[in-house]
Formats: C-alpha cells, structure tokens, sequence
C-alpha cells in the first residue's frame, strides 16, 4: 500500500470528500466494498477515478481508509 499523506491530511481530505462529491465517507467505501476485485492500491484508486469520476486525492484517501479499517477488522 502506497501512502505518500500525513495523517493529518488524510484527515482534512476525508473531512472535505462529503462537501466536494455529496456523499458520506461511509457510502465511499461501501462502493469500493461493492466494486470489482481489485488487489493493488493504485488499481483500487484508478477504477474510484474512472468510475466515478473522483479527483486522484478523494480516491486515495477514500482506498487508504478503506484499507485501514479492514486491517482493523482482521485485528479484531
């Protein structure tokens, strides 16, 4: 997984994605749950882009938190 984002602008990119596409982090990642199987990062990232039409920012901070909470599931 490619992380080239503080955490704090992780942060400031999730908290602006609702305003910026008008949708919720939550449904966000419901569609990349729902969406086709991919397994490398930047794949995940291009099909949010090209799908949906999403700026190169908003999918990766939308495919790393996605990434993050299923690590924490598996922990769990």
């Amino acid at each position: 997984m490619s992380q080239v984002f503080s955490e704090e602008t992780h942060r400031n990119l999730l908290a602006r994605i609702p305003h910026c596409t008008g949708r919720e982090v939550s449904d966000w990642l419901r569609t990349v749950d729902e969406g086709p199987a991919l397994f490398r990062f930047e794949e995940k990232v291009s099909w949010l882009r090209a799908e949906h039409n999403l700026a190169y920012g908003h999918a990766k901070a939308i495919i790393h938190e996605y990434d993050l909470r299923r690590a924490a599931r598996r922990l769990a």
